[in-house]
């Protein structure tokens, strides 16, 4: 890419349904139902963001359950974090097999409606960086809360802890 060249970047905001787990999925449209996986890749984690295998990330919320305000950015480049937004952030490695996402709070009962769909990932499947960033995760008040994703195509490297202000990301990330 040459440098006046811009990034293209998609972005959705969404109100995620938790639903007593605390926990947002990164899903990839493929089926591993009926997949081999034993060639993905280990588990890997970075206090807020855990990757199990190929095509599936799991995000820490700070709500058990209710509504939680995503915003989600998929750039054909890094986009850049915003260290002065938000007071955690962290980085992963994600695979993607499929190039289709979906942002759900829950696993059980699949219901499509609740799954947000994401834009196609703009290099298709392969290997991507997962950047997520929290504000408010040490708070009890929804209205502090606001967690912001960013995907973008990358070789696999190593998972990164950029920021923690607060003390509930390092206690994730630990065994």
């Amino acid at each position: 890419m040459s440098g006046d060249e811009s990034s293209v970047m998609r972005t959705k905001r969404m109100d995620v349904e938790v639903e007593d787990t605390g926990r947002v999925y990164l899903l990839d449209r493929g089926d591993y139902d009926a997949a081999d996986r034993s060639d993905d890749p280990p588990t890997q984690s970075a206090g807020l963001i855990k990757v199990e295998g190929r095509g599936v990330a799991i995000l820490n919320v700070a709500l058990q359950w209710g509504m939680v305000p995503f915003t989600v950015t998929a750039a054909d480049r890094d986009p850049g974090a915003d260290l002065d937004g938000y007071e955690d952030i962290a980085e992963i490695s994600f695979d993607s097999p499929s190039g289709e996402v979906v942002l759900i709070g829950w696993l059980m009962d699949w219901d499509e409606e609740k799954a947000h769909s994401l834009s196609p990932l703009l290099s298709g499947p392969g290997t991507y960086r997962l950047r997520y960033h929290v504000r408010g995760m040490d708070e009890e008040r929804y209205s502090v809360h606001d967690h912001y994703l960013q995907i973008w195509p990358a070789p696999q490297y190593d998972s990164a802890v950029l920021k923690t202000a607060n003390e509930t990301p390092s206690a994730l990330s630990e065994p």
